[in-house]
């Protein structure tokens, strides 16, 4: 039992040294990456708006994953949320910084994903309509903010994965949006990194669901 203690004692100590250094490294890359002169994203473009909306729906997948990970003690869902958590506040810490490097607002006053229906992108579907606290496609609504945080074990497992998983699928259209209508080629990187990773992990709850019953 000492053994094991041990063990979980080191690993949990080398996942909280990896998150240091991945803060560290993207201090670093923010500052080496800072854009100048006529380069610099401006107000409109689809760079600051990809920017602020991800920012926004990345703290929602965070705070999620923070719930969850007090209504269960199952190890991989816990894992996973620490994943998560570690990954989109990092992320979201690079998109805030970025719009502060561009000397531009973090917040606008026009809808969500307004950059999305304009210019090089071939985005065509309607406006997307905000309701319940769910603000852009893939965000989940107060109402199922709540469920989660009243549930417990399996039910508080399967809620989650299901609405992380929808989470994800609206993330990824934001993303191929940006990688392809961004106009600075570090924005266009990270849009890329995301849908990657985030099919990633979709594919990884469609197991943990399957493995407790229950579809995406």
């Amino acid at each position: 039992m000492a053994l094991i203690a041990l063990i979980r004692q080191r690993q949990w100590w080398l996942a909280g040294a990896v998150t240091v250094l991945a803060v560290a490294v993207a201090a670093i890359a923010l500052v080496a990456a800072r854009p100048s002169g006529d380069d610099t994203p401006g107000e409109g473009s689809a760079d600051v708006g990809f920017a602020r909306d991800m920012a926004v729906h990345h703290q929602q997948a965070v705070e999620l994953s923070f719930i969850v990970r007090d209504r269960t003690d199952d190890e991989d869902v816990r894992r996973l949320a620490y994943d998560v958590i570690n990954t989109q506040a990092n992320q979201r810490g690079m998109l805030l910084g970025w719009l502060e490097a561009w000397d531009v607002p973090k917040t606008s006053q026009k809808p969500p994903m307004s950059w999305m229906h304009h210019g090089s992108g071939s985005m065509s579907m309607p406006m997307y309509e905000a309701r319940d606290g769910s603000l852009m496609p893939g965000m989940a609504t107060n109402t199922q903010m709540d469920k989660l945080r009243k549930a417990k074990g399996k039910a508080a497992e399967v809620l989650y994965l299901q609405l992380l998983t929808a989470h994800h699928k609206g993330g990824i259209e934001m993303s191929m949006a940006a990688a392809d209508m961004a106009g600075d080629a570090k924005v266009r990187r990270l849009a890329e990194g995301m849908v990657q990773g985030q099919e990633s992990e979709m594919k990884l709850m469609a197991d943990m669901l399957a493995e407790r019953g229950a579809k995406a």
